[in-house]
């Protein structure tokens, strides 16, 4: 089979019409998701038909559907919210993939806009192409499928991801529309974030739909065991008024292979048993999902070890714009004060973790978030039931050095000690900064409560003996202050998290 010269102009979906505008945010999401049906749909089918043996005489294309806003003036707007705005005067567009997903997201995004600005909304079919890949939202897998001729002659059928299109300029700040070219309104592109998302179900072995927007990590199996626990627990019934009502804010606990646990204790609770299947083997960053009816539920996920695993997985799951995400993990404590047990909030981070110094120059600083900050504070004294003095005495702020040497103890003692010494650290891990230069990097509310398992400047080093009875004393106490202080920025409210901190003068408009 021979498609190299295929003639032009490609096969199409018949919907490539004029953009329309709307006045309300309701029916441009409706539009846009006919169109992206639409485009998808006809992908699929004749992909379906690629699949079954059938030639191809036009290239098969379908781009994504796209809004776009037009501005006149400047517009003086509540400035006390960080997004929903445009900078100035202009055309502002991005691509939209998924709005079964995103649909409550772009209904709240595209509503500020057009009450900020006083515009209509624009909606057209863009002409960015759709690669074949990502019309199928839990993906396809071509190598088994096709034989090696067709997997080779897809690509003169279909667009396949273009990794031009997937970069991340706009997130940089590196990004110049060209002259005529509109400005950006999202952080990503529509291809970007389907990429993500189908990166998501490969490390976690979940599907994109059950990440909610509260994310805790994590670096130890032990706290996971801990949050299914904790999440199973949720969802059994007790006759407890006051914990009944509680459990019952949460719908379903979902664990890798999408097996879903609902909530007995709620009057509609769907018994889905024999949904989801468990892996094989558990993926390389599994997560664990304690879902709400509004995704303002709790995800957590065990990265591992290394900034590497931790700058990968924030890459994908800022796409889903999760309202906070909080790094749960173990330290090496660097004072000889400090004991086993004690936690460090992290309100300072040094960055030799090194995998992000081409995206976030090290002289950018990384600031503690106080909404964060005193969530996770409160966390502690609720769950420990102390304060004042006997609060500093089990927690202390300070800053966090991350590395990406795992056996940093066992270079020449001097330069490290002086260069942790000139910082002011008071605790070393490997993945703290990374997360939290991220978060700042993709405007995702950040933080860290860290909890001391070594000290290894002072002859207490991670030895199993030591390890186990450390685990047993205090993994169930940290997960509980994580979970509490997740509660508590949800309490608190969005139009105080998603604070001016983390956008520049020049921001796009989707939060």
């Amino acid at each position: 089979m021979n498609n190299d010269n295929l003639p032009r102009p490609p096969m199409t979906p018949a919907h490539d019409l004029p953009a329309e505008s709307f006045a309300h945010a309701d029916d441009a999401v409706a539009r846009l998701s006919a169109l992206y049906e639409a485009s998808t749909s006809f992908l699929r089918d004749a992909f379906a038909r690629y699949r079954r043996g059938e030639s191809f005489e036009r290239r098969v294309r379908a781009c994504y559907p796209f809004v776009r806003i037009r501005t006149a003036v400047n517009t003086h707007v509540d400035s006390r919210r960080s997004y929903g705005f445009v900078a100035g005067p202009g055309v502002f567009e991005t691509t939209i993939t998924r709005p079964d997903l995103f649909g409550n997201y772009y209904r709240e995004q595209l509503r500020l806009l057009a009450r900020n600005h006083h515009v209509s909304i624009e909606v057209g079919v863009s002409g960015l192409p759709i690669p074949v890949h990502f019309a199928f939202a839990e993906g396809i897998h071509l190598e088994g499928e096709l034989d090696r001729e067709r997997l080779v002659a897809m690509r003169d059928v279909f667009d396949t991801p273009d990794l031009a299109q997937l970069d991340d300029r706009i997130v940089n700040g590196t990004f110049e529309p060209a002259p005529g070219e509109p400005h950006p309104l999202a952080l990503f592109t529509a291809p970007r974030v389907d990429f993500s998302l189908h990166r998501l179900r490969h490390y976690t072995a979940t599907s994109p739909t059950h990440f909610q927007n509260y994310v805790l990590y994590t670096n130890y199996q032990f706290y996971i065991d801990e949050f299914v626990k904790f999440g199973l627990e949720m969802m059994s019934r007790t006759d407890d008024p006051e914990l009944r009502a509680w459990r019952s804010e949460y719908t379903s606990f979902v664990e890798p292979g999408d097996v879903v646990t609902d909530n007995a204790n709620n009057a509609n609770a769907v018994e889905r048993n024999g949904e989801g299947a468990p892996p094989a083997r558990l993926p390389q960053m599994p997560a664990y999902h304690l879902k709400r009816a509004d995704g303002s539920g709790i995800t957590m996920v065990n990265i591992g070890v290394g900034p590497s695993n931790a700058k990968t997985i924030t890459d994908h799951i800022a796409v889903l714009r999760p309202h906070a995400w909080v790094m749960l993990g173990h330290c090496a404590g660097l004072r000889n004060t400090q004991r086993l047990g004690d936690y460090v909030l992290a309100h300072g981070y040094v960055r030799e973790d090194h995998v992000l110094d081409a995206d976030l120059p090290l002289w950018v600083p990384i600031p503690a978030l106080a909404e964060v900050q005193v969530a996770l504070e409160r966390a502690v004294a609720q769950v420990t039931r102390l304060d004042g003095a006997e609060l500093k005495r089990v927690m202390r702020t300070g800053t966090v050095a991350s590395v990406d040497n795992r056996n940093w103890e066992l270079r020449d003692h001097r330069e490290p000690v002086q260069r942790l010494s000139q910082s002011r650290a008071i605790a070393l891990d490997m993945e703290s900064a990374t997360i939290a230069a991220n978060g700042f990097r993709f405007r995702v509310p950040y933080g860290t409560l860290l909890c001391v398992s070594d000290k290894p400047l002072h002859g207490e080093l991670k030895l199993p003996g030591m390890a186990d009875q450390f685990y047993r004393a205090q993994v169930d106490q940290h997960l509980q202050i994580g979970v509490k202080a997740m509660e508590l920025l949800r309490a608190d409210g969005l139009h105080r998290l998603h604070s001016r901190k983390l956008r520049s003068f020049a921001e796009v408009a989707f939060q």
